[in-house]
């Protein structure tokens, strides 16, 4: 006998999981768990049992549940039980998973009543169940019998809190009607997790046991000790049934029969029993069901937008078509360009926020990497002083020369302009390899005709690579003519009477406290004077100063710019990161006991950022030293008074001549590069790139679609299709089921709060006569925060198959039936305490 409710909801569900495997993805509906909680001997294994419809766990007196057992119930089309300690086996027989069951208990706890936490994990195959997961649990206890230890209330207590605080777990409260309610252990360990009362459901068991002339009609009305969403009483199989092997479905009847033919229950007979808690709990799975569709709807809905403009040009798509084609390439030709265009003027779409790239790359070549490869090569002193003292004792030959020769100063200059051609030329490649990369990255969109990208981009960079040498001849242009005229009447050339007064070339820097450059680098430092650190670097015209973090509240140091340079360092063998040194010239400590500081960066971009910015501020690189300190020419160093004062002013006047010719190269450059090569470039695939391709080969064969492209289209088709599908179950889905409300608050007070120590009550209390006076004729509306017993709750139906969890008319008032084992009296504490409404939340489980 299966679930009849639950195998309503299996079509449901199928077609909702098929309809997301056609469109590739999994339908996580994470439907809610079910766990039994309640005292040792209270039914909750055949509360568990029914609720599948099998046969299948181990029954008897006293604790038999001893660890717990996690059934995962599988939708399939074979039934079969897998025990994950058993893989590979399936077992057919329900009686041998029982018998399995106990084998593993016994296995790990002994057969003297031990108890373990180690769960045994149970999946069982069926086409009557739903994806679920259902959870046996140990009963509650509190005196320690055999092998069990001293503290077993609270080992037990811990692991049923481990499976019912997860907020989609609904938990039943299992009770023995023959017992005192109001001591309920599973009742008060399922208000700790779930005080709203949401997800708890009462289950009074044997009801069938209770002495003769009692009942607990008023605790199913919902009267007595009332809970949010109530109680229902099932009467499950006695061991002597379970003995004489009495099927489920006899079983089910029997119990129907006990509700109908009892004078206290035959009113409410179709609120009772295990169809209803059965039909109960499947509302609940089909409330969180529909609770998941809108999210899933509008994920749907979502992609199926983002699908449907592409979808649409692929709708009436004819692959033979010649029109198409053209249409096509003229369309492919011209995003090309506007791509190649946008990428390199930093207008694109869709902006790289992870790297520099196109045009950003171009400008840092221009303004970072190139200034910084200029400084590199004149700034080298003591070669430098060298030379104009060889030039002037050459050009004077074997007369001393008594006044400083201009033939001096212009060999020294020319041969320091012809030192830029290869800074110079060195750019020039760096831009074409970026121009490479930028023709490559915006062919990306030509993906979908593999031979008309490849055609594109070889006659793009083609014309990129016969553009370098126009370019790079005129590069060379420009630093012949600057050879062929020194003018020495420019006017920002210092002159020779200038050049005489001034011994030290001052550098002028920029403006005072300017700030050039933030951003963080890494102080390198031994580990024995505190290691390697992140710090907020400040870089300013006078000085480089450090901090905690970018707010540059907390100062760590601030560093004077004079006389400090840069030098290389090589990173080491597993380091990651670029490193340079700034020291001090005079070999000053640049920093407590430290000659030199040594800075990391991440990239070799940012370094080469950084070294650019320190030459704006003044601080220049090292210059390698060429030539060892062996045989130089004793005259070289012990020069004359006179030769010492030309050599200062030929120096000078090199210094500021080559500055002039610096800037000029500066300038020219990336106007040189722009105008020859990259807007060139631009002006080729806007004007002329369309007649190469016509002229390359056969159109049909340029716009020859890539097997990926075609498998795409397909694709995106069949997904667009399988989408409107899954919306269209969905609709079906919410138009066939109805979601019920949560029922409204109720006073729970007179469930005692959670103590693992059992609580005692004095017995001096004697029972009430009647029902208390609340309860008596009808109170429409919400209950008020008036003072009222506390275990009086909202109206309860009385007339047979309405819900439970609606409110309808309150019945009339009669005498109260207590059952023996119910408390007669007003729990602690309840007298004069005020009920408390909470408002109704949503809930995963609503």
């Amino acid at each position: 006998m299966g679930n009849r409710g639950m195998e309503d909801l299996i079509p449901l569900i199928n077609k909702l999981q098929d309809a997301f495997s056609s469109i590739g993805q999994s339908c996580n509906l994470d439907l809610p768990q079910i766990a039994v909680v309640g005292g040792q001997s209270a039914g909750k294994s055949s509360v568990l049992e029914n609720f599948v419809g099998r046969d299948f766990l181990p029954r008897g007196s006293g604790i038999v549940t001893r660890r717990p057992l996690i059934l995962q119930l599988v939708n399939n089309k074979a039934e079969y039980a897998e025990f994950l300690h058993c893989k590979g086996r399936k077992f057919v027989d329900f009686d041998e998973v029982r018998q399995e069951i106990e084998a593993e208990t016994d296995r790990i706890t002994g057969s003297n009543k031990g108890i373990s936490p180690i769960p045994i994990n149970l999946r069982v195959y069926s086409p009557h169940v739903l994806n679920l997961t259902l959870i046996d649990l140990p009963g509650m206890t509190k005196v320690a019998v055999g092998d069990q230890p001293p503290d077993i209330e609270h080992q037990i207590r811990d692991m049923i809190l481990q499976f019912i605080t997860r907020e989609s777990c609904l938990i039943l409260a299992v009770t023995p009607a023959n017992t005192d309610l109001a001591n309920s252990d599973a009742l008060k360990v399922a208000k700790e997790v779930d005080p709203q009362g949401l997800r708890t459901i009462g289950v009074i068991t044997k009801l069938d046991l209770m002495d003769e002339g009692t009942d607990a009609r008023d605790i199913l009305e919902n009267k007595l000790l009332p809970l949010r969403r109530g109680y229902i009483g099932v009467v499950n199989r006695s061991q002597k049934d379970i003995d004489g092997r009495k099927d489920i479905r006899a079983a089910l009847a029997a119990e129907r029969k006990f509700f109908l033919s009892h004078p206290s229950y035959r009113h409410m007979a179709e609120r009772m029993g295990t169809p209803h808690l059965q039909k109960t709990l499947n509302q609940q799975l089909t409330n969180h069901i529909r609770d998941t569709l809108p999210g899933l709807r509008s994920k749907l809905q979502s992609q199926l937008l983002s699908l449907e403009k592409e979808v649409e040009e692929y709708k009436n798509f004819r692959p033979d078509d010649p029109t198409r084609k053209t249409k096509a390439l003229l369309q492919m030709v011209q995003q090309f360009g506007v791509d190649f265009e946008k990428r390199i003027e930093g207008s694109g779409d869709q902006v790289d926020t992870a790297e520099l790239s196109g045009g950003a790359r171009i400008n840092r070549i221009f303004h970072e990497r190139f200034p910084f490869e200029l400084v590199k090569i004149v700034f080298d002193e003591k070669e430098l002083r060298r030379e104009i003292s060889h030039a002037i004792k050459n050009v004077h030959g074997v007369r001393t020369g008594l006044f400083t020769p201009d033939l001096a100063f212009e060999t020294i200059v020319k041969k320091q302009i012809r030192k830029l051609k290869e800074p110079s030329l060195k750019c020039v490649d760096l831009v074409v390899s970026e121009l490479t990369t930028l023709v490559r990255k915006s062919g990306n969109k030509l993906g979908s005709y593999p031979r008309l990208r490849e055609e594109t981009e070889r006659i793009v960079t083609t014309y990129v690579r016969e553009r370098e040498g126009k370019t790079k001849d005129q590069v060379l242009l420009l630093i012949d003519i600057e050879l062929s005229y020194i003018n020495t009447n420019h006017e920002d050339f210092i002159g020779f009477a200038n050049a005489q007064q001034r011994n030290v070339v001052n550098k002028k820097r920029a403006i005072p406290n300017q700030v050039i450059r933030k951003g963080w680098l890494t102080l390198h430092i031994s580990i024995m004077k505190g290691g390697s650190k992140e710090y907020w670097f400040v870089l300013t015209a006078e000085s480089l100063s450090w901090y905690k973090d970018e707010e540059e509240k907390e100062k760590k140091y601030m560093l004077p710019l004079d006389n400090l340079k840069l030098r290389d360092v090589e990173k080491g063998f597993m380091s990651t990161k670029h490193i340079f040194a700034i020291f001090n010239t005079e070999q000053r400590n640049v920093y407590k006991d430290l000659r030199q500081i040594e800075l990391a960066c991440d990239t070799q971009e940012d370094m080469d950022s950084w070294k650019a910015s320190f030459l704006r501020a003044g601080v220049y690189p090292e210059k390698d030293q060429v030539e060892s300190e062996e045989a130089a020419p004793a005259d070289t160093f012990s020069m004359d008074p006179q030769l010492e004062r030309q050599v200062e002013t030929i120096r000078n006047l090199v210094d500021s001549y080559i500055s002039i010719v610096n800037k000029t190269i500066r300038d020219l450059m990336p106007k040189t590069i722009m105008h020859l090569m990259i807007n060139n470039a631009k002006d080729f695939i806007h004007s002329e790139l369309l007649a190469y391709l016509y002229s390359s080969g056969d159109q049909n064969s340029l716009m020859e679609e890539s097997v990926d492209q075609a498998q795409r289209r397909d694709e995106m088709l069949r997904m667009y299709h399988a989408i409107k599908e899954a919306l269209n179950i969905i609709g079906d889905i919410s138009t066939t089921t109805v979601s019920t409300p949560a029922p409204p608050p109720v006073n729970d007070s007179w469930i005692p709060e959670t103590s693992p120590t059992p609580q005692h009550r004095p017995a001096s209390s004697a029972p009430p006569p009647s029902r208390p006076p609340a309860v008596r004729g009808p109170t429409p509306g919400p209950p008020t925060l008036n003072p009222i017993p506390s275990f009086v709750a909202p109206p309860i139906p009385s007339r047979p198959g309405q819900d439970p969890f609606t409110a309808p008319p309150q019945i009339p008032s009669r005498p109260a039936r207590i059952p023996p084992g119910i408390p007669s009296r007003r729990p602690p504490g309840a007298p004069n305490r005020p009920t408390i409404i909470r408002p109704a939340e949503p809930s995963l489980l609503d």
